[in-house]
């Protein structure tokens, strides 16, 4: 298992991490982001889909669970399953209707979903630190290690 890691010192250092993830981004990826409640797991999503070239709003799916962006080159998928009360219920949000050959899913809180969610290919752990926030990458997958291994670091 391959991983990166790195520190954060705002919520903007995050976005433009997500940013640069974003870059070296193909479709076809599953990422788990974890992490404590405010550790800003929606703050490096935001970045991410801004790398992704999308200049909307972004806003955290707690109550929707899901938020769909449709982008020129692929789609992405936001999960944030905080307040999911049954895995089973991934299923009636049409989960197995993502291509994961084609789509981008971002998943919070994962756990949540536990026998329901596509493996992931990446895990991202977001922790508090002394000052901002600590960023951990690992790869899960064949997939998630071609992509950590292009990061230029």
């Amino acid at each position: 298992m391959t991983s990166v890691e790195c520190s954060l010192e705002s919520g903007q250092d995050q976005e433009a991490y997500g940013e640069y993830l974003a870059g070296y981004c193909n479709k076809g990826l599953v990422i788990y982001l974890q992490g404590p409640l405010g550790a800003g797991k929606t703050t490096l999503t935001r970045g991410f889909l801004r790398g992704l070239g999308y200049s909307g709003k972004v806003k955290s799916p707690t109550y929707t669970l899901v938020e769909e962006y449709s982008l020129p080159q692929r789609n992405c998928v936001h999960f944030d399953l905080y307040r999911l009360a049954d895995p089973e219920e991934l299923e009636f949000m049409g989960i197995r209707d993502f291509t994961l050959e084609q789509d981008i899913l971002l998943v919070e809180w994962p756990d949540k979903g536990t026998g329901f969610l596509p493996e992931a290919d990446l895990l991202i752990n977001i922790s508090y630190a002394e000052t901002g926030r600590t960023v951990q990458i690992l790869s899960n997958t064949e997939k998630g290690n071609i992509y950590l291994k292009q990061l230029p670091l």
